[in-house]
């Protein structure tokens, strides 16, 4: 494979199976074209390889550091072969990995299990301005968790979390954890996510707020397409939202089969990083560009992630 990329689990673990090697790979990643200190971007180096660090040798500077420095592994007491394997696993778990199995596959606690899983979901998260989606574009919305408690007359219920999502035929999605599916909650996603300009149609089904989304958001009217499911009708021509609903569809086996429980605060993040494989299902480096990512992403702190 080129750039590195493990074809299966055991060629990433012959790759990757000591911190020597996860190392090496970290500074091709971060350095390609020769290692920069990260204080004075200096090019001046000289590695203390008994230390695994590399001094700037920049007169101004002196700064010592290693390929973990100023990223997202840098305080982590973790071994880098285990980030490897976790990344690796929620990249290639279609419906997502639980911190459960997680906690079983790596010998881990459950803590440390569900932490790295946040870590690693906050740096799968796209970052705007996103490139605006154009041609065909689907648009739903879905509605999860929110079990009733108790029996018969004197069950209550839990507020169901709304999922807005906004698909472009054969390209990439979108997933918002929406406070209300108002039309102004709509237009708001609309005006940031679908181009005026390029789009061709709009599909949605009958909800009454869609019209006035769209109008709000400054799009045609000719541009919209309804399907009107409550006539059982899911396809008439090019107009349908299936799209949409069968990433929804794996969206709720992930939450039904693999993640089990899902609360409201960290919904966004399991959406990001469904998003993020799924917008990356036909890339044949999708471990690597994951691995950047983690490289660039900024730091998740562990209080951050438990505030109320």
């Amino acid at each position: 494979m080129k750039n590195n990329e493990a074809a299966d689990l055991t060629d990433l673990i012959s790759r990757y199976g000591d911190d020597q090697k996860c190392r090496n790979y970290l500074e091709h990643l971060r350095w390609k074209d020769g290692i920069r200190c990260p204080k004075c971007s200096g090019t001046k180096i000289s590695s203390i390889l008994k230390r695994d660090q590399h001094n700037c040798d920049t007169e101004s500077c002196r700064y010592q550091f290693s390929v973990t420095a100023g990223t997202i592994f840098h305080d982590t007491h973790l071994p880098l072969t285990k980030w490897f394997l976790a990344t690796y696993l929620l990249c290639q778990s279609r419906k997502g990995m639980s911190a459960n199995q997680l906690k079983r596959m790596l010998g881990v606690n459950y803590r440390t299990a569900w932490y790295l899983c946040h870590r690693i979901r906050h740096a799968m998260a796209q970052v705007p301005p996103l490139k605006k989606l154009d041609g065909t574009v689907e648009m739903d919305e879905t509605y999860v968790g929110g079990k009733k408690i108790g029996w018969g007359v004197y069950a209550g219920t839990k507020a169901k979390e709304i999922v807005v999502g906004i698909r472009q035929r054969g390209g990439d999605l979108r997933f918002f954890h929406a406070e209300d599916a108002k039309s102004g909650t709509l237009a708001k996603y609309i005006k940031e996510n679908v181009s005026n300009n390029d789009v061709d149609v709009i599909v949605t089904d009958e909800f009454a707020a869609y019209p006035f989304a769209l109008d709000q958001a400054g799009m045609p009217k000719d541009k919209h397409k309804k399907i009107l499911h409550r006539d059982r009708v899911y396809v008439d021509g090019d107009i349908y939202t299936n799209s949409v609903e069968s990433a929804f569809s794996l969206l709720k086996r992930g939450i039904m089969g693999t993640w089990h429980r899902i609360s409201a605060k960290h919904l966004q993040a399991y959406l990001d990083e469904m998003t993020w494989r799924f917008d990356n299902r036909k890339n044949p480096f999708l471990f690597r560009d994951t691995m950047l990512k983690l490289i660039a992403s900024d730091n998740l702190e562990y209080k951050e992630l438990t505030a109320a």
